[in-house]
This record gives C-alpha cells, sequence and structure tokens, in this order.
C-alpha cells in the first residue's frame, strides 16, 4: 500500500513538475509559440524516459526480460513519470490552437494502458520497453519542428534532422517494435496488454509510410534545389 501511496505521489508530482517546467520555457521563450515551448518540454521528456528506461534494464541480453511479470520499482517509476508526462501534454493540447482528435484519443489510449500495468503492477518490462521505442525518436522528430521555427528551415541541419529522425524511428518501430509486439502477444499477458502492443504497431506501420513519403519528398526538393542554377553556392 505503501509503494502504491508512493507512486500516486510521483504521478501528482511529475504532472507539476512538467507544468512548470513548461511555464519557465514559456516565459523564457516569451516571443516564440505555444507549441515551440512545448515541443521542448517534450523533447526533455523523450531524452530522460529513455535515460530511464535503459537505467531499468536488469539484462541487456535479453532488454525485456522477465516477460509476463510483476513490475520492479524501477519499472514503476519510468511508467510513473512518463504517465505523468502524458497527463500534462494532454492538458497541455487542450489549450494549443492546433488542437487535434487523433492527438487526444492517442494520449487517452496511452495514458490508460500505463495506469493499468501500474495498476496490475504487471508487464513492466513490456511496457519500459514501448516507451523506450516510441521515444528514442521523440528528441529528433521536435529538433526538426524546433530548426524550422528557429529559422533553419530548408538547411542541411534542418535535413540532417529530417534523415536521423527517420532512421532512428525506422530502425526502432519496424525493426524493434515487431519484436515487442510478438514477445508481448506469445507470453502470458492481459488481454489490454496486448491489445495496446498491437495498437502500438499498427501506429508505427502507419507513420512509417508518411515518414518514407516525407523523406522521398524531402529529397526530390534537395535534388531540385541543387539541380537550379544559383543553388550550388
Amino acid at each position: 500500500m505503501g509503494e502504491e501511496y508512493d507512486i500516486v505521489n510521483l504521478i501528482v508530482l511529475g504532472v507539476i513538475s512538467w507544468t512548470t517546467v513548461f511555464l519557465l520555457v514559456r516565459k523564457i521563450f516569451s516571443d516564440r509559440s505555444f507549441e515551440l515551448c512545448n515541443r521542448i518540454v517534450s523533447t526533455i521528456h523523450g531524452i530522460l524516459a529513455v535515460i530511464l528506461a535503459s537505467l531499468s534494464v536488469e539484462d541487456w541480453s535479453c532488454p525485456v526480460c522477465p516477460l509476463a511479470s510483476a513490475s520492479t520499482p524501477k519499472q514503476r517509476q519510468v511508467l510513473a513519470v512518463t504517465l505523468a508526462y502524458l497527463i500534462y501534454d494532454l492538458i497541455c493540447c487542450l489549450f494549443d490552437v492546433k488542437f487535434t482528435l487523433d492527438n487526444t484519443v492517442h494520449h487517452l489510449v496511452s495514458i490508460v494502458g500505463l495506469a493499468a500495468g501500474l495498476a496490475f503492477q504487471l508487464c513492466g518490462s513490456e511496457q519500459v520497453a514501448a516507451i523506450f521505442i516510441t521515444e528514442i525518436s521523440s528528441p529528433f522528430l521536435h529538433a526538426r519542428e524546433l530548426l524550422k521555427e528557429f529559422g533553419y528551415r530548408d538547411t542541411d541541419l534542418n535535413f540532417a534532422a529530417d534523415v536521423l529522425f527517420a532512421v532512428i524511428f525506422s530502425v526502432a518501430r519496424m525493426v524493434g517494435g515487431p519484436y515487442l509486439t510478438f514477445v508481448t502477444l506469445t507470453a502470458n499477458n492481459p488481454l489490454l496488454i496486448k491489445a495496446m502492443a498491437i495498437g502500438l504497431q499498427l501506429v508505427s506501420t502507419f507513420w512509417f509510410y508518411k515518414i518514407v513519403k516525407m523523406v522521398k519528398y524531402k529529397l526530390t526538393k534537395r535534388r531540385k534545389q541543387v539541380g537550379m542554377p544559383g543553388k550550388l553556392d
């Protein structure tokens, strides 16, 4: 009971902390957009989530082991930090002028899944692995948009961020993702966790298709720019 109370406190503290970080970033970049400030916070979370997820791994020869087992205290802390961030981000998105229903649904589904994992104290390895896979490309995703707002649109630096994001996302989601989905489905996991694993992979596949189109467009645009007179210097 005491540990459950500590986790709840960590989630509440996390929501307050992420909100405070956003307000500080908003104050520092008062002349910048709401979205940029939120992306900076999202970048911080992505880096922190990957670090915490890595530190919670007990055996790197099998990062998702033990499967279908009780969550360790470190794993629950990782889930709590990310759950707190998702709650903050959901609230933050409601105030954004670019509010979208699909993003809200994505947040709600993720919140329910992480909350269920914390409540039942099961499948910590699988859920932490999912956080690692989804967040490892997140800083590069946000870097693309941050560079555009800081005036680096269509530059070599922005193109490098595009390529890095595409490569890391593709490897994580289309190599690590199917493996995680397979081991989650074949292990004795609750139906909700299995459903979320399938859902995550379907979403990842959809975004992989969109990213391939983005990279193809960027490469075509870049070739045209290089081929135009006056674009070589």
